[in-house]
């Protein structure tokens, strides 16, 4: 047992390395990709050559981030078989499928299309190399999307039923799984985060030119182009972080209460502004859960149910068998954690029944179990855990990560409104206002923290599970030694430090030559 929680752990943190540094890339690149189609788009309406060497320089930005995003989105797949096969063997016939159709159909977009971008300059009409920069950007919002969508199944799995027969679940609704309210909803508010990020990248080295005192007109275009982009982004990512607050509520009710650090939910419920989580409160005591709270009145309430006067559950709430309706709109007592605990171990014994009496040729056995199956399988995974409480997510993580997110998302929203107002008003001058340069420079720190922070509330909220409700953490690892694990999560943080490093060094060097140089007069690479 002790080597298999090592095994759990290990593979955890190795997959969690992976994703937090694969997504340092993804919505860079989804943010440039628009921006540079923008970009291109002027210079093909205007023919004016500032606007072709400014899409280059952002181009060649684009692309070294693109190269690095495919290089760890290649070991994040393949890790769902070297560290999680039992999960892939359990929900192999559903995750598969938008995995497949990401690398079979967007990839394969993005990889044509990009070719022509970087390299048709001159072998291309201007109309058919814009429709490639436009078809790549395409390509790489149609990657995310069937990424998002695996993702938002873990979430709230759909359109599948299990199979006794397999021992395994198949998919019987292909749109259910595509067309879920998770999946739209996160599809969105990931690519909108995206421009948000890709924004802040491009005023920010913007910014730091200016601070050179090189390619002035260069960097206030490129500037207003990306505060344009930046102002539509955030405004919309907040709109769909509504959404997904509001799918949470519906689908996720243990998340929320985590998030929100609370335990005993109420009517017309407050939202945490400020506080300091208890770290020893316990599920079910009588201990304060937060020290030092400042809350909005009846916010998670409206946060969650659009609702002033909405019930909200607490994990205390959730344990003992509150739950919420498919509508999101009702709070009723169900089953309790413990009775859910007894029913999936009643479906596991049923399960292991099942086979036996395949074996033997018993179809009335068989079907005696089978029944029971169906009766018990809702709660399946809860049959992994050994009490109730060990359904609760991490709080501190997801209370911490919650506010990090909106806090930064805030900033964002203030700092491109700044964007918008020194860029087009023309009393004010930005080439001699370093403050505003520094801050665009202090910026980009900050919007991938935003970044991660909302990743990490999204993935560590849903813990233990790595489906929700249906499969633990513990049940999805791969039969392998904790050491070998351990060996090539030190391997890869080698490996990603290395990555990181060059990639650093080749976009730093590439923003300095351009810096020394006049980026709309001077030779091209």
């Amino acid at each position: 047992m002790e080597d298999l929680v090592n095994v759990v752990d290990w593979s955890r943190l190795q997959f969690a390395l992976t994703a937090i540094v694969h997504w340092l890339f993804v919505p860079l690149t989804i943010g440039l990709s628009l921006i540079i189609g923008i970009m291109e788009t002027a210079y093909y309406r205007t023919r004016n050559e500032k606007w072709r060497r400014i899409t280059k320089f952002w181009m060649t930005l684009f692309g070294i981030n693109f190269a690095c995003g495919v290089a760890t989105g290649l070991i994040l797949e393949f890790e769902f078989g070297t560290n999680w096969s039992n999960y892939s063997w359990f929900v192999g016939d559903i995750f598969g499928a938008p995995l497949a159709i990401e690398g079979i159909v967007a990839f394969f977009m993005e990889s044509t299309f990009i070719a022509v971008m970087f390299f048709g300059w001159k072998r291309v009409s201007p109309g058919f190399h814009l429709a490639a920069t436009w078809l790549t950007a395409i390509g790489v919002c149609l990657s995310a999307l069937w990424i998002l969508v695996a993702n938002a199944w873990m979430q709230h799995p759909t359109g599948m039923e299990f199979d006794p027969d397999q021992m395994r679940n198949v998919m019987v609704s292909f749109s259910d799984v595509v067309f879920s309210p998770v999946a739209i909803n996160k599809f969105f508010h990931t690519v909108l985060s995206g421009w948000v990020l890709g924004a802040v990248f491009v005023v920010g080295v913007s910014c730091w030119l200016i601070l050179k005192k090189r390619n002035l007109d260069f960097a206030l275009s490129s500037i207003k182009v990306a505060g344009a982009v930046g102002l539509a982004g955030i405004v919309l990512t907040m709109w769909t972080g509504d959404g997904s607050a509001v799918q949470v509520s519906k689908h996720q009710p243990m998340k929320l209460a985590a998030m929100e650090g609370l335990y005993a939910g109420s009517e017309g419920q407050s939202l945490v502004a400020f506080g300091i989580i208890n770290p020893d409160k316990k599920p079910l005591d009588d201990q304060e859960a937060i020290f030092a709270e400042i809350s909005i009145p009846k916010g998670l309430s409206l946060l969650a149910k659009h609702d002033l006067d909405a019930f909200v559950p607490g994990i205390d709430d959730l344990l003992r068998g509150y739950a919420v309706n498919e509508a999101g709109d009702t709070v009723y007592k169900d089953v309790s954690y413990a009775d859910r605990i007894a029913m999936g171990r009643a479906a596991q014994q049923a399960l292991r029944d099942y086979g036996s009496s395949l074996e033997m040729g018993d179809s009335v056995a068989m079907a005696q179990a089978k029944a029971a199956i169906d009766a018990n399988f809702k709660y399946f995974g809860y049959g992994y855990l050994d009490a109730p409480e060990d359904a609760v997510p991490p709080v501190a993580v997801s209370f911490y990560s919650f506010r990090v997110m909106v806090t930064a998302g805030g900033y964002l929203l203030l700092f491109f409104l700044a964007v918008a107002w020194v860029s087009w008003r023309r009393k004010v001058n930005l080439l001699s206002n370093k403050w505003f340069c520094f801050l665009g420079l202090l910026t980009i720190p900050i919007v991938w923290i935003c970044s991660e922070a909302g990743w990490v509330l999204a993935e560590m909220g849903r813990q233990p599970w790595t489906i929700e409700g249906l499969l633990p953490v513990n049940a999805a690892v791969s039969s392998v030694s904790a050491g070998s694990v351990q060996t090539t999560f030190w391997l890869f943080v080698l490996i990603f430090s290395a990555l990181l490093v060059a990639e650093i060094s080749i976009m730093v060097r590439h923003i300095r030559r351009k810096a020394t140089t006049d980026l709309l007069n001077g030779p091209e690479n």
